[in-house]
């Protein structure tokens, strides 16, 4: 058994001369940094991507790994939407922390800058969550996006949905 596993593992106090507190950042671009300085180890990264969760007594952002717990800063959205795979008559999305899951195009708003963020994670700890779209996964959506009516779409084998609509058209 992890200490993750015991039900009060999120209320226990920090490790003597520790605090929950860090200076870790997650930016807007999905970098994450330290003290000031980005977190250039590769694996280290990937692994801090799946690390995040929300404190389950006050929603703010946690890196957690089952064996301690540290609160960060999460500048934009906390996980990141990095490729796509076209799948029967879906899209997949590749997030961030590896995981793979399909696309509601219902649940995505558009925001600054025309970036695409979708909601993700509904089942995890602490979600859902908001992933953003990279660029290129977001290009990647050119070949199935159209325009309905003034409005984005994607069309998919001869279903359109409008992206953050709360029903498909047909």
């Amino acid at each position: 058994m992890k200490p993750g596993d015991h039900p009060e593992f999120f209320r226990f106090p920090a490790p003597e001369g520790r605090s929950r507190e860090s200076t870790i950042v997650l930016d807007a671009e999905g970098q994450f940094w330290h003290q000031g300085e980005r977190v250039e180890h590769g694996k280290l990264a990937a692994a801090m991507h799946t690390w995040i969760s929300r404190h389950p007594d006050n929603g703010r952002y946690i890196l957690e790994n089952g064996y301690d717990w540290t609160y960060f800063t999460v500048e934009g959205a906390p996980y990141f939407i990095t490729s796509l795979a076209f799948a029967g008559d879906g899209i997949l999305l590749v997030l961030s922390d590896g995981t793979e899951e399909p696309w509601d195009p219902r649940t995505t708003r558009i925001g600054e800058r025309d970036a695409l963020y979708a909601k993700v994670k509904k089942d995890a700890r602490g979600g859902p969550f908001e992933a953003r779209f990279s660029r290129h996964a977001q290009m990647a959506l050119a070949e199935v996006l159209v325009d309905q009516g003034g409005f984005p779409a994607v069309r998919l084998h001869g279903r359109t949905v409008p992206i953050g609509s709360a029903s498909p058209a047909q």
